[in-house]
């Protein structure tokens, strides 16, 4: 049983909607510190929403999302700021700034959070960029750039203030089978190697599984299953059979709700 210290983030009965539509009733998560964290579920199931209370551009209706001991909805602006400051974001599609080198993007939180000066801001970016495998592209623009590496950029940026936390929004999406197994095993290392903690939103359930130490399932709002990978790929509920095999019927229908097809077909014939 780990102590409420061992848990960088923790999330206990959060509640949360926009306007009148509910999105999360009643969120309980725990995320260690050093660990990788999955956050799987449908889409529109409130994954990324997640994301949005931990980072403190939304609050809750009611619970308590805490990060690093600080309740999020307690800090004023300048204290929410300097928690931003020790997390990393990689958000889906890399979200580059498309009139920048590869060199100025990785450069850019460098830039805007810290007094270093240019000659070890160099040196940073360029440590940032091997780590990814990506030095050698330092001068390209972002139209240069393939899918994956685009993302690879990212991932340097996200890590450019060694951060305590990154969080990653479908960091697979659209990637080539190498693409995705590079970035899932980037994401590991650099996660072990830093001493961060991930959390990785994502529908990728194959690649997920090798990297997570503990994943969380999210249906309709609410944490309907948890479990580390092995106890995922074992676990007989429903709803996560259904979503690790990709079956197309199951607690999540095929079919959307109608009445009875007879009744349809004899209100025709009339």
């Amino acid at each position: 049983m780990l102590s409420p210290a061992d848990n960088l983030v923790t999330l206990r009965d959060v509640q949360f909607a926009y306007g009148r539509r509910t999105v999360l009733r009643g969120i309980d998560m725990h995320m260690p510190r050093g660990k990788v964290v999955g956050i799987m579920g449908g889409s529109g199931c409130g994954k990324t929403t997640i994301l949005r209370l931990i980072g403190g551009q939304l609050r809750a209706r009611s619970g308590e999302v805490i990060v690093a001991g600080q309740n999020v909805a307690d800090l004023d602006g300048a204290s929410l700021y300097l928690l931003r400051r020790k997390i990393g974001m990689l958000f889906q599609f890399g979200a580059l700034f498309t009139d920048m080198r590869v060199f100025d993007n990785v450069a850019f939180p460098l830039r805007e959070h810290t007094d270093l000066p240019e000659s070890m801001i160099r040196d940073l970016v360029l440590m940032k960029l091997d780590a990814v495998g990506l030095r050698g592209a330092w001068r390209l623009r972002t139209a240069e750039l393939s899918g994956g590496m685009a993302r690879r950029v990212a991932l340097a940026r996200a890590i450019a203030l060694d951060p305590m936390l990154v969080m990653y929004d479908e960091p697979f999406a659209g990637l080539d089978p190498i693409s995705l197994g590079v970035i899932g095993q980037l994401i590991r290392r650099l996660n072990d190697a830093l001493g961060m903690t991930s959390i990785i939103v994502t529908h990728d359930v194959y690649e997920s599984l090798k990297i997570v130490d503990y994943v969380y399932f999210v249906s309709e709002g609410q944490v309907i299953a948890s479990g580390t990978p092995d106890a995922v790929r074992a676990s007989q509920a429903p709803f996560v059979k259904q979503f690790i095999n990709g079956e197309h019927d199951g607690p999540v229908p095929f079919h959307y709700p109608a009445r009875a097809y007879q009744e349809d077909l004899f209100q025709h014939a009339r």
